[in-house]
C-alpha cells in the first residue's frame, strides 16, 4: 500500500509539479528510507502509526544523520503526507505535532577573486578537451549556471548576437543570463572547433560533449574541476556549485543590486540571495581582523 502510495506521489510531482529528475529520485530515496521503517515495524498503512512509533524514527534519525538529512527527510514526509490527505487517502497527518531541530545557517564557502582568476586558466586550452573544460569554466562562473543547468546547454539556448543564454533552471523556469563579451568569444571558438572534433561526425544539441561526442555527465564534469583546482593550488575543496557562490559573492562586492543577483540566479525567494551578502560582510571582517592595526595589537 505505502509503495503504490509513494509511487502515484512520485508521478505527480514529475507529471503535475513540473520538478526535475534528480528531485524526484532525492524524494524517492527520502520515502524509501521512511518505508524500511514500516516494515520493521510490520505497518502496511502509515496513517496507523502511533505517536510512540513516530518518536521512534525520529529518535532513530537523530542518532545517526544530521540536521539538515532529518529536516529534509520530514520535508519529503511532510509533502507525502499533505498529497495523500488532499487525495483522501489518509485523515490525519501521522506528523503533525512533531518539531524539527533548527539548521545553522552555514555561509557558502567561495573562492577569491584570484583563486578564481587561477582556476579559470587551469585546463590546458590548447587541447581539444583543455579547450571545452575552460569554456565550461568561463561559462559556470560567467553566468552562475548550476551544474545541471550547464552540462545540459543546447546551441539554441545562446544568442551570440546578443551575447546571452536563455537557461532552463530548476522547474523548467526559463531566465535570461548575459554572458562577458570574451566568454561568449570562446564559447563560439569551441563550438566551431573543438565541439566539431568531439562529435567525430555525430549529430547533437548539446553543446558540452565528452570524448564520444555525447553529452558531458555532472560526474565527469565534477572530477574535471577537481583536478583542475588541485593544478591551480587550490586549497580547499572545489566542486561546481562553488562557482555559483562566487559568481553571486563577487557581483554584490562589486555593487551589484540584490534583486538583479537574484534575477540572475533564478531564486524565487531574495531571503535566499541575501545570505551572499552575509558572506561578503564576513569576508570584511576577516579582512579587518587580519590588517587593522588595533586588531594587531600594534
Amino acid at each position: 500500500m505505502y509503495a503504490d502510495q509513494v509511487e502515484r506521489f512520485l508521478d505527480y510531482l514529475f507529471l503535475e509539479r513540473g520538478l526535475a529528475a534528480p528531485t524526484v529520485a532525492a524524494y524517492r530515496v527520502d520515502l524509501a528510507h521512511f518505508g524500511h521503517f514500516l516494515e520493521t515495524l510490520k505497518v502496511i498503512d502509515p496513517e496507523l502509526l502511533s505517536q510512540r512509533q513516530v518518536s521512534s524514527y525520529i529518535l532513530m534519525l537523530k542518532k545517526n544523520y544530521a540536521r539538515r538529512t532529518i529536516r529534509r527527510r520530514f520535508s519529503a514526509l511532510n509533502s507525502f503526507f499533505k498529497y495523500l490527505l488532499v487525495k483522501g487517502e489518509i485523515k490525519r497527518q501521522p506528523l503533525a505535532g512533531f518539531d524539527l531541530p533548527r539548521i545553522d545557517k552555514n555561509l557558502p564557502e567561495v573562492l577569491s577573486v584570484v583563486e578564481m582568476k587561477s582556476l579559470l586558466v587551469a585546463p590546458d586550452s590548447e587541447t581539444t578537451l583543455g579547450e571545452r573544460d575552460r569554456v565550461m569554466l568561463e561559462v559556470l562562473y560567467g553566468a552562475g549556471l548550476r551544474v545541471s543547468e550547464l552540462v545540459k546547454l543546447e546551441l539554441q539556448q545562446v544568442n551570440f548576437s546578443a551575447g546571452f543564454l536563455n537557461v532552463i533552471g530548476k522547474g523548467d523556469k526559463e531566465r535570461i543570463v548575459p554572458l562577458p563579451l570574451p566568454v561568449i568569444r570562446n564559447l563560439r571558438d569551441y563550438i566551431k572547433k573543438g565541439r566539431l572534433k568531439l562529435l567525430k561526425g555525430k549529430s547533437s544539441t548539446y553543446i558540452f560533449l565528452n570524448r564520444s561526442g555525447n553529452a558531458l555527465s555532472r560526474e565527469g564534469f565534477w572530477k574535471n574541476i577537481r583536478r583542475y583546482a588541485f593544478k591551480a593550488g587550490i586549497k580547499q575543496e572545489v566542486y561546481p556549485h562553488l562557482l555559483r557562490h562566487s559568481f553571486a559573492t563577487h557581483l554584490l562586492s562589486g555593487g551589484a543590486d540584490l534583486r538583479i543577483v537574484q534575477t540572475l540566479l533564478g531564486h524565487a525567494d531574495l531571503a535566499t540571495t541575501q545570505i551572499y551578502t552575509q558572506v561578503d560582510a564576513e569576508r570584511l571582517k576577516d579582512v579587518y581582523r587580519k590588517f587593522h592595526p588595533r586588531e594587531r595589537s600594534l
